[in-house]
């Protein structure tokens, strides 16, 4: 009765610390504290990222783009960040939409109140999403009428 008894304590134990460590793990808007700075939320994303933990990262961009609208820097750095995060998940045409979107921004009257390195950035990511499309598409195979052509 009392190993009984002691492996209903420990599995309720290791039931309850499983469901602490996963609610600990969840992070949304409403968890975020609302007196980060940009610079501070951009730091909690790059170590969710280093964590490979994507979907939070991309919480943290997500909520800067809501909570610092008006702020150029952190607006360009998180669009910038969260197309280069689908970007690392092999998502190409998201991220190009999403890079080809910041980069009209620069297109704007207000170009040159925006940082100047996440244009450069985005085009970098850009020629490779080009380049990494280009090798997954089939080579077209030659007729033999364009064959023949060379010989001629």
């Amino acid at each position: 009765m009392q190993k009984l008894q002691l492996f209903t304590i420990i599995t309720i134990g290791c039931i309850t610390s499983a469901m602490l460590n996963l609610s600990a793990c969840k992070t949304n808007p409403d968890t975020i504290p609302k007196d980060l700075t940009p610079q501070e939320m951009v730091q909690l994303a790059q170590n969710a990222t280093d964590k490979n933990n994507y979907k939070r990262a991309e919480v943290y961009y997500t909520e800067m783009l809501n909570r610092f609208r008006f702020n150029n820097e952190a607006v360009c750095s998180a669009s910038y960040e969260i197309a280069f995060i689908h970007y690392k998940q092999k998502k190409w045409d998201v991220s190009r939409s999403e890079l080809e979107d910041l980069l009209e921004r620069y297109t704007k009257n207000d170009a040159a109140l925006l940082p100047a390195k996440y244009k450069i950035l985005a085009e970098i990511v850009l020629g490779k999403i080009d380049d990494r499309q280009n090798k997954s598409k089939p080579k077209e195979k030659k007729s033999k009428e364009t064959k023949l052509r060379k010989f001629k």
